[in-house]
């Protein structure tokens, strides 16, 4: 990796790396989904059926990934990019249609749940297995989830296959190397803004969180760090920054070696400087395993194209879809904001602190457009700078990039109207709250998923798109206990007075009320006929005098039919749902009567 470093500045010095073409390019990551909403594990299958190396694997058997060609920046550069990615999608479609299965463009899949983040979904591939080995020794612990929205979501995992709830649309664009560092800069300045126009993924496991909650989450789940008493600064393997950059692309891979450690290694035929010497391009294979183990949402880049070395900047917080033509409009805003950069930002630490930068993407994460941005020292908000500033830069910018009129209006017209009107996030979020007044969390989640892929087939921008009609709840795709169990419920301590226990049962309305102890652990269960049989208990009476201690519960994973037989066999109301003796859910006659056939 030191070799290379060095060829990479040897390269730098003697002119060898592409200064007078730009071009653009993508990755395509997208969810397959089954008859039902839900993901469908066979990456493996219609890879195999498609047979071409343009698709490629991603962490999981549920994702895929589409590898556009690199496209010279010219009139047409972005209608090609469109009808080549429609193309593309339409042959991964058909293969996909051969299972019973879809594609799906979205940044977090709604109907994903803890089920599909076991191992067993991870692609068999060494790498990822290789990958996943890496971080948790690197940890030393399992990782921890903690995020905090208008729903919170904390949890433990064993894997790093929470980040696979993550697609996002990576786009890639060719700069000059003697331009680089202040491209690279720029790029990081202009992120927040276009983060809080694309938004689109509001919702993790039925919660609530973030505007882009695929930012947070991704750097939680391949968190290499551990936690100590000692305080000390550590940079998460997924990272913003913390100044802005300085001298060559060599020197910021310079300071990602410095910080980061190698995770996994591979057999390198032969060092760069010697491919060097016999007059050809090196491929840099050790800098560049080590830079995809380092997730900068700005990722520098290096390349061979048509046998001459290139860098590009890749940017990687844009998630997938909603629609093509919604990314392609990001992918335009995008470019035309590099490329018509205002001279006042070639040195932009003269002109903007790199803490609002950074503060700017985190509020972009977080509230998406709902938010105000410090722009050089004046606050903004979103709808103001995205109008005001970043559309006439990204007109400018493909303008000079000779752009065909049509496609700029199209494309900047959908931003445009964005600004005024929903991103993906809000329309997610204000759907699914309406959803969620009608029906069970687990069916609004399938009607969530079933607008989206259904708005993207038709092919209509995010902001055209019209709220969900009200529907009758569905049992449709409904198999398992997780998909109608309830997990906001009243629990009681087996040590609380009794009679506290009753009268919170009495003031809710509620017919059971898991018991639990000290440790978390369920240990019984009141029901309204404990009240019937102790109306004359005395008050210093504790909960687990008068419980049911003998238990029937089911796993998350207990098909509903399994369930209805529990209940009918033992003639139980209701059945508490565990995961290792811990309380996660629990479901009652009423919940399994929709799916009770007999």
């Amino acid at each position: 990796m030191l070799d290379d470093v060095n060829a990479l500045e040897f390269m730098l010095e003697k002119g060898l790396i592409e200064k007078d073409r730009i071009r653009i390019g993508a990755e395509q990551e997208l969810f397959l989904v089954d008859e039902n909403w839900r993901p469908a594990a066979l990456s493996g299958e219609i890879l195999e059926r498609i047979g071409d190396p343009h698709f490629t694997t991603e962490l999981a058997r549920y994702n895929l990934e589409i590898n556009l060609d690199p496209i010279e920046l010219n009139g047409k550069a972005f209608k090609t990019a469109t009808q080549s990615l429609r193309n593309w999608m339409e042959l991964a479609s058909g293969a996909a249609d051969h299972f019973n299965c879809k594609l799906l463009l979205t940044g977090i899949l709604p109907t994903i749940s803890k089920k599909e983040l076991s191992l067993d979904f991870i692609t068999p591939n060494p790498r990822y297995a290789a990958m996943n080995e890496a971080m948790k020794r690197s940890r030393g612990s399992d990782f921890e989830l903690h995020l905090t929205g208008v729903d919170d979501f904390i949890l433990k995992h064993d894997s790093v296959l929470f980040e696979a709830c993550n697609t996002s649309f990576q786009m890639h664009l060719q700069v000059s190397p003697d331009d680089f560092t202040s491209s690279h800069n720029w790029a990081q300045a202009i992120s927040g803004p276009m983060l809080s126009i694309a938004s689109n993924s509001p919702l993790l496991l039925g919660r609530e969180l973030w505007s882009e909650t695929r930012i947070a989450l991704f750097q939680q789940s391949v968190d290499t760090r551990s936690s100590s008493y000692a305080l000390k600064d550590q940079q998460a393997r997924v990272f913003f920054g913390t100044d802005w950059s300085k001298g060559s692309i060599c020197d910021i891979y310079r300071n990602q070696i410095s910080r980061f450690k190698i995770l996994i290694t591979k057999s390198i035929g032969e060092f760069s400087t010697d491919v060097l010497k016999r007059g050809e391009i090196p491929k840099l294979s050790a800098l560049g395993l080590h830079n995809s183990t380092i997730y900068s949402w700005n990722r520098p880049c290096f390349g061979i194209s048509n046998g001459k070395a290139h860098v590009r900047i890749e940017n990687r917080y844009i998630p997938s879809g909603p629609t093509v033509i919604d990314e392609m409009a990001n992918f335009a805003f995008w470019t035309g904001l590099m490329l018509g950069r205002p001279a006042k930002f070639n040195d932009l630490e003269s002109v903007m602190d790199f803490r609002d930068a950074k503060s700017n993407f985190l509020k972009a994460a977080r509230d998406g457009k709902e938010t105000s941005m410090n722009w050089c020292g004046e606050i903004r908000n979103v709808k103001e700078l995205i109008l005001k500033e970043f559309l006439p830069i990204a007109y400018d910018g493909l303008k000079k990039s000779k752009i065909d009129k049509d496609d700029i209006e199209e494309l900047l017209g959908i931003i445009e109207k964005r600004s005024t009107g929903l991103n993906g996030s809000q329309w997610i979020v204000k759907n699914y709250r309406k959803l969620k007044k009608e029906m069970k969390r687990d069916h609004a989640l399938v009607a969530i998923t079933h607008a989206i892929q259904n708005n993207g087939q038709k092919g209509l921008p995010v902001h055209q798109w019209k709220d969900i009609e009200s529907i009758s709840e569905s049992k449709a795709g409904a198999e398992n206990v997780e998909h109608i169990m309830s997990t906001q419920m009243y629990t009681v301590n087996e040590e609380d007075l009794a009679d506290m226990a009753l009268s919170v049962m009495k003031w809710q309305g509620i017919n059971h009320m898991p018991v639990e102890n000290e440790s978390g652990r369920l240990t019984g269960l009141l029901t309204q006929t404990h009240i019937h049989r102790n109306r004359d208990y005395h008050n210093d009476l504790k909960v687990s005098e008068i419980m049911e201690k003998e238990l029937f519960t089911v796993t998350s994973d207990t098909p509903i039919r399994e369930a209805i037989r529990i209940m009918k066999t033992n003639e139980i109301g209701c059945l508490p749902v565990v995961l290792d003796e811990q309380l996660i859910g629990i479901i009652t006659i009423k919940d399994v009567l929709p799916y009770d056939e007999v």
